[in-house]
């Protein structure tokens, strides 16, 4: 390999096909964002934990005082490219070789490529990732199964390509620059755009990407700041970059206008991360007592803080012109079970048409399969590209309706439920798997958050269950056993032993029973895959 930049350290293996994309002028670039930005991120992160102080001692998100000309002004966002004007049906997932090919010839209109919450950030993911994505732009995309002998071709019209970088809180402990960490983020954002933003250009696209956890207007800007150095220093005009930005925590929901205005240059809209945004509301609200959530499969979009958080991302970007997408779709068609697939399909249908009919632009699945069911819902209630003109001045909502937690019931099906899809999927991230099927849902690492944060706040508060029992550790310690039981039998003893099932009950047991809530288990976790 060339000669590695002064100052930079590569601490993962560098197989011979990773070199063509850790070039010495890569790394150099990468080394650049660290040294403009890593101070700034670190300040960021403190401000995080400092304001999570307050949130825990009982203090309410709520909008800021001091950026209401921002919420009142009559500002829009630059014009969004013609690319992107089309958004109806996007689909997501890592950027395994076989997945991108599949998901670019889906159908759906936009591809995200995720390097986030669909994807165990194992070094082998990351780098292939990016030569996948590069590959992509390059022509040179094709793949044979080995088991099945099938060859995988890119179509003729592939589907827009967006890339979802990590977020600023995580890590890259394989990659250092002057002895320190760099930034999950800007290591995933600063070798796809170095490597591929001018060719996606000369492709009549552009550097496309999706921003996830943010949390305040103030980290939309230190993204901002990136995105106007890496233009320059790549000779691109202001501008050329374009990012969706999604909505996934409570305290971003409070800053919804802030943040369209700090990225109002490189600004194409927002997206509800339900998944995420239920985890943030119960890790935000964890030590109140007064917004403990019934069971997950009763935290419906269409009630409550849910429908208040969409209804009003859709105003205010379309009164920003900028375009409000959709949540997830994660529901997995059974092509073996007819009446399950049909019922997949069914509940698929009923949420696009939601989000078609509450003025959405577009929305997310999963599987390539649902990607023809929500195209259909959006055909037929969306005719126009998007729904921009949908301006929704019949929505007023305020800190009230933001926090306004579903009623249901909390269940010990759920409780346990709970456990066992948190396991699993940690025993998978661990693995090297980020996007997994579990119980006919495709699950990534908001749900392993969501089991995790649930079990903790019923915990410290002892909820009663439906079933009379009251939930304390003893009673947390028992469902483990006897869900670890259940898993063994499902998994199949020599899988089950063959795994990381060890590893992954130590990690969720310590998350779930903690004294303080910690703020993301990925980040413990991490350290057991580098």
């Amino acid at each position: 390999m060339a000669r590695i930049p002064a100052g930079v350290a590569i601490r993962g293996t560098i197989l011979p096909e990773y070199r063509s994309i850790l070039t010495p002028e890569a790394l150099a670039f990468l080394a650049q964002l660290h040294r403009n930005f890593e101070g700034e991120r670190q300040r960021l992160l403190e401000l995080r934990a400092a304001r999570a102080k307050r949130f825990n001692k009982g203090e309410l998100p709520d909008f800021l005082p001091e950026t209401r000309a921002i919420r009142e002004g009559a500002w829009r966002v630059a014009p969004i490219p013609a690319d992107l004007q089309d958004r109806r049906v996007e689909i997501t997932g890592p950027a395994d070789r076989k997945m991108v090919i599949n998901a670019l010839n889906s159908g759906a209109r936009v591809f995200m490529a995720d390097f986030e919450d669909s994807t165990s950030p194992v070094w082998d993911n990351l780098i292939r990732g990016q030569i996948n994505l590069r590959d992509r732009w390059s022509g040179v995309m094709d793949h044979r199964d080995k088991e099945t002998g099938k060859h995988y071709v890119l179509a003729k019209k592939p589907a827009v390509l967006m890339v979802r970088p990590r977020g600023w809180h995580l890590p890259e402990y394989h990659v250092r620059v002057d002895s320190q960490a760099v930034s999950g983020a800007l290591f995933d954002f600063g070798l796809y755009f170095f490597h591929n933003a001018k060719t996606t250009l000369r492709h009549g696209s552009g550097p496309y990407f999706y921003l996830p956890k943010l949390e305040s207007h103030l980290e939309a800007r230190l993204w901002n700041s990136v995105f106007t150095f890496a233009q320059s220093a790549h000779g691109l005009p202001l501008g050329t970059i374009k990012a969706t930005a999604l909505i996934e925590t409570l305290p971003a929901a409070f800053e919804m206008d802030e943040i369209l205005y700090e990225l109002r240059e490189h600004m194409a809209g927002l997206n509800c991360g339900r998944w995420d945004y239920i985890f943030s509301f119960i890790k935000t609200l964890a030590s109140n007592k007064k917004y403990v959530l019934p069971d997950r499969s009763q935290v419906v979009m269409s009630k409550a803080f849910l429908a208040s958080y969409s209804a009003l991302l859709i105003k205010t970007c379309h009164n920003r012109a900028a375009f409000a997408m959709g949540g997830m779709a994660a529901q997995i068609p059974n092509r073996r079970d007819p009446e399950a697939n049909q019922i997949a399909l069914d509940k698929v249908r009923a949420d696009k048409e939601r989000e078609a009919r509450n003025g959405h632009d577009g929305t997310w699945v999963a599987h390539p399969d649902l990607v023809p069911v929500a195209m259909e819902v959006f055909n037929a209630l969306m005719p126009t590209p998007n729904q921009l003109y949908v301006k929704r001045d019949d929505v007023s909502i305020g800190r009230k309706q933001l926090l306004e937690i579903h009623k249901g019931s909390k269940t010990e099906a759920g409780f346990r439920e709970n456990i066992r899809v948190g396991v699993l999927y940690i025993e998978a991230w661990l693995g090297g798997r980020g996007a997994v099927p579990i119980y006919n849902l495709m699950e990534d690492a908001a749900t392993a958050e969501i089991s995790r944060s649930q079990i903790w706040q019923w915990l410290k508060f002892g909820v009663t269950l439906d079933t009379g029992i009251r939930v304390t550790r003893k009673f947390f310690d028992r469902c483990l056993r006897e869900e670890m039981k259940r898993v063994k039998q499902e998994a199949g003893v020599e899988a089950y032993q063959q795994g990381r099932f060890k590893e992954a009950i130590s990690i969720f047991k310590a998350m779930s029973t903690s004294k303080n809530f910690e703020a993301f288990l990925t980040l413990p976790a991490y350290k057991k895959i580098i």
